[in-house]
């Protein structure tokens, strides 16, 4: 065999060599990338059964009234309620109306300035019950600086 045969066999040998290492370093980086991205081999796994839940509400309690007050909203129960919870808190909490303490010609005032500046839309004959009912359960109130306090235990403070 002259040197040259000899070279070109060695070199064959050297080049199926290096291949059979690439494709082992092909194989070994890939399975360390796949590691990387999902170490639980989740896509190798049986996706698991999903149970659907239905709920379905026992109670119909969206326009609930206990103990005199509407409870989504915190609204006294009275004439005149469902008008101002369906025109009333579409914009704002119901919050913002019972905070405030008017009288008719307040509230009126008020609905105006909300017509004016806030985009509120005609209230028609809506406006005279709003009015009534605000009113007649957020009318202002004389109490003083504060109420009394009542029903309070004192005791005597220790030295």
């Amino acid at each position: 065999m002259d040197p040259t045969e000899k070279f070109e066999q060695s070199a064959r040998a050297i080049s199926r060599m290096m291949g059979i290492i690439f494709a082992m370093f092909m194989v070994v980086g890939g399975f360390l990338v796949y590691m990387m991205i999902d170490p639980a081999f989740s896509a190798f796994r049986p996706a698991p059964e999903v149970a659907v839940v239905v709920a379905t509400p026992l109670e119909d309690d969206f326009d609930k009234i206990e103990n005199g007050v509407h409870i989504r909203t915190g609204f006294i129960e009275g004439e005149g309620l469902m008008t101002v919870v369906n025109n009333c808190t579409n914009c704002h909490s119901a919050k913002l109306v019972t905070q405030n303490r008017m009288n008719e010609d307040g509230w009126r005032a008020t609905i105006k300035w909300m017509q004016e500046t806030q985009n509120l839309w005609d209230l028609g004959k809506n406006e005279d019950i709003i009015v009534k009912y605000l009113a007649t359960y957020y009318a202002p109130e004389k109490k003083g600086r504060r109420q009394n306090l009542a029903d309070i235990d004192w005791y005597v403070l220790e030295k």
